[in-house]
């Protein structure tokens, strides 16, 4: 593998704008994306070994273990490090556990890495009406994520329709006030412990504030890594 592989760590609620800032990445810097939900539902469509393990367990009513999703994290670095200069974490790790097995693998299979963690900052309050306009295409191999709220950049070019696919838009049933509210406590608590394992480590967390329209966001992330001055 080559030198001078970047991993960066993008730390965030739900309804920050991780997924979007990291579509950008990927389509304009030709980045490549981790995003755990996504590679579950691809390990379960081909029927890998891990995929099979996972769907048994949700389909036990189980939650994936922290183990499994770094397996399958461990394999997906092995592939996408070879072949890009610069990868994302989206959403991983959200765990102790995860952050303490992710330091050990960067430390032992991937010491040619240099480690970001990047911070989304934007309040609660935000978030919440975010979510509250925001929708998905129905198309499990799609996902695409839009928003109905007047005036924003994420707005299907047809009402209810996705721009990719051209599938059908719904809203996600814990995308209400009640459920958005209780989903951020509980990843604050989750956020809280993965800053301090961070600190403890001596890896420095970057706040970025993500409360703007994303062609600013975009722009600004470009500058705080230096891609400005390419």
């Amino acid at each position: 593998m080559s030198q001078g592989k970047r991993v960066f760590i993008f730390l965030g609620p739900p309804g920050s704008g991780k997924g979007s800032l990291s579509k950008l990445c990927v389509n304009e810097l030709g980045w490549e994306q981790l995003s755990t939900g996504n590679l579950c539902r691809e390990h379960i469509s081909n029927q890998t070994e891990i995929g099979k393990k996972i769907d048994f367990a949700i389909k036990s009513g189980k939650l994936v273990s922290d183990g499994l999703i770094v397996e399958m994290v461990k394999k997906w670095l092995d592939e996408c490090l070879s072949a890009k200069e610069c990868v994302i974490l989206d959403g991983f790790p959200r765990t102790l556990a995860q952050a303490e097995a992710l330091d050990v693998l960067l430390k032992e299979r991937f010491s040619f890495s240099d480690l970001s963690v990047v911070k989304l900052v934007i309040e609660d309050e935000k978030v919440v009406a975010r979510l509250s306009g925001r929708y998905i295409c129905q198309n499990d191999r799609c996902q695409e994520v839009y928003s109905l709220i007047k005036g924003s950049s994420l707005a299907p070019r047809k009402h209810m329709v996705c721009d990719a696919c051209l599938g059908p838009l719904m809203r996600r049933s814990d995308d209400n006030k009640d459920s958005v509210k209780e989903r951020l406590r509980t990843y604050h608590r989750h956020e809280n412990k993965l800053l301090s394992f961070f600190e403890t480590q001596g890896q420095a967390v970057t706040e970025f504030c993500v409360d703007k329209p994303l062609d600013v966001v975009f722009d600004n992330f470009k500058a705080l890594v230096g891609l400005d001055r390419e």
